[in-house]
Parts: C-alpha cells; structure tokens; sequence
C-alpha cells in the first residue's frame, strides 16, 4: 500500500466562499483527506475567519480586494514565510490553484527548495481580459501565465477543449482532470411545489432558470434574448424567468429583466431545491474552463440548453440529454432553447437522460485521479533531487 502524502494546496479561494473552484478545491481536499493523506491549505484571510486561524494544516495570510469579486481576495506574496515554513516541515508536492502573488510565491519557493509542483488551471484570466475592455494586455496575461505552469511538474486542466487550446499556446506537460457532482445532493426528488408556487407557477407551467455569478463575462444578455424568443415562439406555455446568484450586474439585470424572479445566492438544500424545481436551464456563458453547474443542472434533471465546449462538450449529447450550439452562434442558441419545449414529450425525454447520464460523474474517480497525478509528480521529483 502506498504512503499517504503530504500535500500543499495553495490558493486565493476556497469554502465557505462560493465560486466554482471554492467548490471543487472544497470537494478535492476532502477526498485526499478521506484517502489518508495530509492536506495543508494556505490561502488569503476570510471574513469570517477567526484571528487566530492558522495552525498546522492551515495558513493564511493578508490580501487585497480583488476588483469586480467583492468578498474574494489576492492573496499577499509570500515567499519568505513558506520558505521558512516547509524548511520546517517539507511537503511531498504542492498543488497552486491560482496564479496570482500568492501562488507565484508558493512556485518560486517550491522551485528553490525543489518541491514537486502540480498546477491547476481553473480560470480563463486570458478572456475575462476582453470583457472587461483589457483586451489589450491578454498576450502579457497569456504569456505569464504560460511561464507560470511551464515550471510545475504537471498543470491539470478540465476539459479536452481546454487542453488542445492551452496546448496550441505553448503550454507543456498538460493532464485532464474532470470535475464531478453530488448526485445526492442535486436530485430531482428535491424539486418543491412551495417553492415553485412563490415563483407564480403551478405543476404544468415552466420555470426557465440559470445559476451563476452575476458578472459582464458570462455573457448574461444572451439570457434576455433566449428567455423573450421562448415567450414570443410559445405564447400558450406559462414561463417565468428564475435566476439563481449574485454578482456587479445583478442590479442591472433587474431592470432589464423586470419580471424575472433574482432569488440570490443559494447553498446546500437551498440551492439543489432550486435547481429541481426548474425546468429548463439556460447557460450562456463562453468563457468557462469547465462550468460546474452544467453538471448539477443535469444531475437535478433539468433540460441544458449551453455552448458546446467545455462542460457542456464533454457531457451534454446534443438532443439526447440537453442541447448545445457552437460557440458564439447566439440564433443557433436561442433554437436549441426553442427545440427543448417544442413538446412536453422532448422535455421529458431529455430531462430523464440527464439525469441518468449526471448520475454517473461522482467525485471518486476523480479524487482518485487527482491523487495519482500528485503522486507521480512527487515520485518523479524525488528521482530528480536523488539523481536517479
């Protein structure tokens, strides 16, 4: 039986804050630690941490307010501390969630000590650039963050559209590591008549929800035009509007969308009680490196309508479990959507396969995956130190 590591997950975000790599760093460390490993965290202060919240499986450090994502933090460069502190007690490999002072600390520490280095690539900065007009420095942003994952032993990406993108970019030592869903969690069953009826809808009526952060990136105009199609194509169908999160553009959104039902952010029960009293799920987004909630969306049995990639491309077999439209093609969107509720039978059927298909995507063959790519890159460093 193999020795339980000792592993190090740095990163600017983790639970209780809600983002997708919160969650899946969340649901990662906790696997490991099921498995017998040893897992540190180091990461940025929270607000609801204590003072004294450090110890010996936790550091945090300062941070700053990261722009357009109040609540999250970068976290501080801090080289010196971790050299001192892995000098003490050195880990078997790091894992860097994120590339910001914190994580390039954490590398150039790592590097110096000759640690073995895993890196996530789990946000596409490179395109947010472009929705926030900064399109300008995207080849800098790019270039860094190649340099970046160059240095570790392994970067893990989630998706095969994903890793032929960054590949063709010059990104090197590439592996595929998928993400999974609680399948107990987000379950039809959780569907409420309750809730359904404070949205105005009875049994037979539709619920048109989208879950995410509320931000210029995710492409959220697109979610107007489909939901006004939807209404105009089916005048005799009853919908309403349901979007779940919060975020810069929420307040915005409200006037645009002033019949829509904003329902804000949503945990735990709460949140797999709104995914199954939905319907169908409206994903617009095109700068996803994976999308967590496709998965809980179909795993809560609903009828996902997104772009193909990412998620959606790796999950979704298009009018089988859900419908896709290539990237950008906003019409080809919008009659996906329109095909889902031509009839209630389609609906039905697509929503019976997503489930189905989503029941099959636990998360315990890919912690196990995870842990073999730390193992091999600590095993693999240890001959490099050795000389063998």
């Amino acid at each position: 039986m193999s020795k339980p590591l000792h592993i190090t997950l740095i990163t600017e975000t983790y639970v209780p804050e809600i983002n997708g790599v919160a969650n899946t760093l969340g649901r990662l460390c906790d696997g490991l630690r099921l498995r017998g490993h040893r897992v540190e965290v180091i990461r940025p202060r929270q607000s609801n941490d204590e003072p004294r919240v450090s110890g010996k499986d936790l550091m945090v450090c300062r941070g700053w307010p990261m722009p357009g994502y109040p609540g999250l933090q970068w976290g501080q460069s801090s080289m010196h501390k971790l050299l001192r502190r892995w000098q003490r007690n050195r880990p078997d490999v790091l894992y860097i969630a994120t590339e910001g002072p914190l994580g390039l600390s954490a590398l150039r520490a790592a590097r110096r000590l000759r640690i073995a280095i895993v890196s996530g690539f789990h946000t596409n900065f490179q395109q947010y650039m472009r929705q926030y007009r900064l399109g300008f420095i995207t080849r800098l942003l790019t270039s860094y963050l190649r340099w970046f994952h160059n240095r570790s032993n392994a970067t893990l990406v989630s998706s095969v559209s994903q890793k032929t993108e960054l590949e063709r970019r010059g990104f090197e030592r590439l592996q595929l590591l998928s993400r999974g869903v609680d399948c107990q969690l987000f379950h039809p069953s959780k569907r409420s008549g309750f809730l359904r009826e404070s949205w105005g809808l009875e049994a037979d009526d539709t619920a048109v929800l989208h879950v995410g952060r509320l931000a210029p990136e995710k492409n959220l105009s697109l979610l107007q035009i489909s939901f006004d199609s939807l209404v105009a194509a089916y005048p005799e169908k009853k919908l309403k509007l349901v979007v779940v999160g919060d975020g810069p553009v929420r307040a915005s959104l409200e006037q645009k969308m002033p019949n829509a039902i904003f329902c804000g952010t949503q945990r735990g029960e709460a949140l797999a009680a709104h995914y199954a009293s939905g319907d169908l799920f409206l994903f617009p987004s095109m700068i996803e490196t994976f999308g967590n909630v496709v998965l809980e969306a179909l795993a809560s049995g609903l009828g996902v309508v997104a772009y193909d990639e990412a998620a959606a491309a790796q999950h979704i077999r298009h009018g089988h479990n859900g419908a896709v439209a290539m990237p950008g093609d906003e019409e080809g969107f919008i009659d996906a959507a329109r095909w889902m509720l031509e009839d209630d039978e389609t609906l039905r059927r697509v929503r019976l396969n997503a489930r189905q298909h989503a029941s099959r995507q636990g998360w315990a063959g890919i912690i196990e995956a995870f842990e073999c790519y730390l193992r091999a890159a600590s095993e693999t460093q240890v001959g490099v130190v050795l000389g063998v």
